[in-house]
């Protein structure tokens, strides 16, 4: 585990433990700190579950229409038609099967190995909508303008303090999870510091009408000094964002119309007669990561855990990612088909994931604002070389999408132990991500294979639409657990044992 603190013992009020933790009076409930996103989508797996959940919730209940995210990749639609979303999410969005970068690198999407061969151009809150009505249908209780004020764990459980508008109070859980954005009460109450730097420093951003209607769903680009983006709501707003390298001013700063429409003259060439500004606001874009996404009973997910510039749209989709590798471990631990191990491999698995979105969306950035002759040269060179260079364009897509990306494997494992699994075909007419559904492990086997009864609560048996012989288990949020190409039903028990207790 990367971090300050392992996972036994006795927890002062910063998480650190020692000892062994106990089992009895623990309880079996999470907390989840946050109504984002990655909080939304992970409470509702929890309790899609049967795991009691709490979301603890600073703002009113309402899901505001300033949202910054406005992409969601393959990846994180294969995972919300895992849990039967995504058809709504994609009729309230619009797809896009081509990007542009850097002015005139073309990436291709239609080509993407997923069902969702496309980027769907989508504000958060139509995301958070959908996520919020299936938590509260699966019995999520919500607890808004309610503001963490401290937390401290022991080897039962953790003890998180609220401030409400009737008072102090404590809350209980067997585990609670920050995913509190950037500015973390969690984290910090964890003493978990969360270095990095100021990437961008006053970008601006509005939400505006338009007289002249872009000719492309999103328009972006790069000239100078000036970096503009343009995406539509649906409701005829479009949101604008800008940057302009030579005005480096502070967060509040005050922020007019014509400052936003002079960035997007000098970045898209024209400002498309913005007007009726409904919102402004001006902040900064940071490159930051917690050291550790783990201590004791203690977990960080989405922006708490890390945050990166919006280049390339990663931000929304790698938190959702969080949330759905880390809910599916919570639920195998508190129904007691897992040892507490299992939750190591959360940290494990997404801590360099998320490095690895610092580094290409803050490298997206720095190559469009290149200025200098040799990092206008660089940039040049790169494009060409993607343009030529199939394996490594195929790459980055895989990055960008999020499907390229696979999780450490045991040594002598099969080849696709750690995989993501594609949407495969399976016999009867069916489909790997609709038998996902309810967040159960798959087993696909060359014929039909009975599973013992007291595991169908938690596994769907299934056979091969083909005449394919690798017996694949696949795990909750469609990477693969275990594979054989010869597998007898000794093998098979031994696998199930393992990973699905």
């Amino acid at each position: 585990m990367n971090g300050t603190t392992g996972n036994n013992g006795n927890a002062d009020t910063t998480g650190n433990i020692t000892g062994t933790p106990g089992t009895s009076g623990t309880p079996r409930n999470v907390i989840v700190v946050g109504s984002g996103p990655t909080g939304l989508l992970l409470a509702g797996d929890l309790a899609t579950a049967g795991i009691p959940v709490t979301v603890v919730e600073k703002r009113p209940h309402r899901i505001s229409n300033l949202s910054r995210a406005f992409v969601l990749h393959a990846r994180t639609l294969e995972q919300l038609d895992a849990r039967g979303l995504a058809d709504g999410i994609e009729d309230a969005g619009r797809p896009l099967d081509r990007l542009r970068l850097f002015g005139r690198l073309t990436v291709a999407l239609d080509t993407l190995p997923s069902r969702f061969n496309h980027l769907l151009v989508i504000p958060q809150y139509e995301v958070e909508k959908a996520l919020e009505r299936r938590a509260l249908d699966a019995g999520v209780d919500f607890r808004h303008e309610t503001e963490v004020t401290g937390l401290a764990q022991d080897a039962d459980g953790v003890t998180v303090r609220v401030r409400t508008a009737a008072g102090e109070e404590e809350l209980r859980a067997a585990y609670a999870v920050g995913t509190d954005g950037m500015r973390s009460a969690v984290r910090d109450a964890i003493g978990l510091p969360f270095p990095g730097h100021s990437a961008i420093r006053s970008v601006v951003l509005a939400d505006v009408r338009l007289a002249e209607e872009p000719a492309n769903l999103l328009t972006v680009n790069a000239v100078g000094d000036a970096f503009a983006f343009l995406a539509p709501f649906g409701d005829g707003y479009y949101r604008v964002i800008g940057w302009h390298r030579g005005r480096n001013v502070p967060d509040s700063e005050p922020l007019d119309l014509d400052e936003i429409k002079e960035i997007t003259r000098l970045a898209l060439g024209r400002d498309y007669g913005m007007h009726d500004a409904r919102w402004m606001s001006r902040f900064h874009s940071d490159e930051r990561q917690a050291p550790a996404y783990r201590v004791g009973r203690v977990f960080l997910a989405g922006d708490a855990a890390h945050v990166h510039t919006p280049a390339g749209g990663q931000g929304m989709n790698t938190g959702l990612q969080d949330a759905a590798n880390l809910g599916w471990k919570l639920a195998q631990v508190l129904h007691g088909h897992a040892a507490d191990a299992l939750l190591d491999t959360y940290e494990a698995e997404r801590h360099p994931v998320g490095r690895s979105v610092l580094r290409s969306s803050g490298g997206i950035v720095r190559m469009a604002m290149a200025k200098r002759p040799w990092t206008l040269a660089l940039r040049a060179a790169l494009t060409t070389f993607l343009d030529n260079a199939a394996p490594a364009r195929r790459k980055v897509v895989g990055q960008l999408t999020g499907i390229g990306y696979r999780y450490p494997a045991p040594r002598g494992a099969h080849r696709l132990t750690g995989a993501r699994v594609p949407d495969v075909a399976l016999a009867g007419g069916g489909r790997l991500y609709e038998a996902l559904r309810g967040g159960r492990f798959v087993l696909i086997s060359p014929e039909p294979y009975e599973t013992a009864p007291a595991r169908k609560d938690r596994l769907t048996t299934a056979h091969w639409a083909g005449a394919r012989r690798t017996t694949l288990l696949v795990r909750p949020d469609g990477y693969t657990a275990w594979a054989s190409d010869d597998a007898t039903p000794a093998h098979i028990e031994a696998a199930l044992a393992a990973h699905v207790g």
